[in-house]
Formats: structure tokens, C-alpha cells, sequence
């Protein structure tokens, strides 16, 4: 399999080119055989860049453990990049098909190469049944979700195409992301699971944020998770 390794602020994903090469027959086991660290590649999931009926190109996201997701904010930056300099669509502004509907980006190319990607990334959505997640609320905000019959944690839930619960903490910890995140990443209010960030403000214009990545554990980075904190906030 030929494949190409990118990141978007650390947020590392392998792409496979399926517009002019084959798809991977399975690619949930491919996604969970390429993504570990020590025995694959390394990487927070598996792209797959496919042919579009209704966009210059369609994106296809899987996490780490397989699963599917709807979109990935850095994943479709990355996409943008190798569907221009890589003569799939030689445009400066892009549309890419993806679980969320077909979104658009805007390229900054210097010398035939691209150097910067700015994704619109759509309206958040905010209804609960359309996040979704079994809580009251449009959206659902600063509610309390126990984790353990002694310990909840507040949350405020929107989505930017994929599920996302935002708790704004005074501290940031290990214990928050490894295992609160895990926790509710999985709680039963998720019927889809939940993408979870913890935050700490520092003023009005800027904000400390960590994430626990549906499917894949704490990355370095996460775009809808930034785009959905901002909404919290």
C-alpha cells in the first residue's frame, strides 16, 4: 500500500490516495493495523482520499481503533494540501465531500506548493438530538454528568459535524484526560460516543485546551475540538 503521512499541528493521520490508487480492501483493520505506534505506522487514524460525485474530492476518516468519523478539522487541511499538490484539483479554493456535507477551503501556494489551509468548517450544531447526546438543552450547557457514584464533571455539548462535550476546569490534569476522558468518552449519554475536551481560561481571547479524541485517545491537536470549544465558550 502506497501511502503519504501528514499532520496538522500534530494531529498525524496516514493518507492513502484512492482517487488514482485502490482503496484498502478492509480499511477498519487497516486504520487499527497502521495507526499503532510501536508495530505500524504511527498515526491518530487512516485517511482515505476518494473520488467525489459532488466536490473536487471526498475524504474518508478512521480513528485509530477503527471506527469511522463524520469529520476531522486538520484531516481535511491535510486533504486540501495533497488533492492541489498533487494534481488532483489544482484550485485555490477547494471543496471537500465529507460525513458532515461538503465543506470549502481556501489555499495559500507558493511556488506550486501549499503552504497554508483555512477550512470553513460550517454552522456548529447544537440541537441534542442531532449532537447527539441525552441531555436537555440547545444546546445542553454546563450540565452535570457523573462519571462514578462520587465524581461529575460539567459539560457543555455541541457538534461541528462530530460530537464534542467541552468542560472548562480551573486545572488541567493527566487524570482528567486519561481517565475522566475515557470514561465519558463512552458514557451512555453518547449514543455515538463524544470527542471530550477539558479547558482552562486564561482571559477572554485565549484558552488552554487538552482532548480526549473519540477512537483515538489524547492528541496533540483537534480541529472541530478547538471550533467546538470556542462555541462553549
Amino acid at each position: 500500500m502506497r501511502f503519504t503521512k501528514m499532520h496538522g499541528l500534530g494531529n498525524d493521520y496516514v493518507y492513502v490516495d484512492c482517487v488514482r490508487g485502490p482503496t484498502p480492501v478492509d480499511p477498519v483493520k487497516t486504520a487499527i493495523a497502521i495507526s499503532d505506534r510501536h508495530f505500524g505506522i504511527g498515526s491518530d487514524g487512516l485517511i482515505l482520499i476518494c473520488k467525489s460525485d459532488v466536490a473536487d474530492a471526498r475524504m474518508r476518516m478512521f480513528n485509530a481503533d477503527g471506527s469511522e468519523s463524520e469529520m476531522c478539522g486538520n484531516g481535511i487541511r491535510c486533504v486540501a494540501k495533497y488533492v492541489y499538490d498533487y494534481g488532483i484539483a489544482k484550485k485555490p479554493r477547494l471543496t471537500i465531500e465529507t460525513g458532515r456535507g461538503v465543506l470549502t477551503l481556501d489555499l495559500t501556494v507558493v511556488n506550486d506548493k501549499v503552504t497554508k489551509v483555512r477550512v470553513d468548517m460550517g454552522e456548529p450544531i447544537l440541537d441534542s438530538k442531532l449532537i447527539p447526546v441525552r441531555l436537555d438543552g440547545t444546546p445542553p450547557k454546563d450540565a452535570e454528568v457523573w462519571v462514578s457514584p462520587t465524581e461529575s464533571v460539567r459539560l457543555t455539548c455541541v457538534s461541528m459535524g462530530n460530537p464534542h462535550a467541552v468542560a472548562f476546569v480551573n486545572e488541567i490534569t493527566d487524570d482528567q484526560i486519561f481517565r475522566v476522558g475515557k470514561l465519558l468518552e463512552k458514557h451512555e449519554i453518547f449514543p455515538k460516543r463524544s470527542n471530550i475536551e477539558f479547558v482552562k481560561v486564561h482571559s477572554k481571547a485565549e484558552a488552554t485546551m487538552r482532548v480526549w479524541e473519540r477512537g483515538s485517545g489524547e492528541t496533540l491537536a483537534c480541529g472541530t475540538g478547538a471550533c467546538a470549544v470556542l462555541v462553549a465558550g
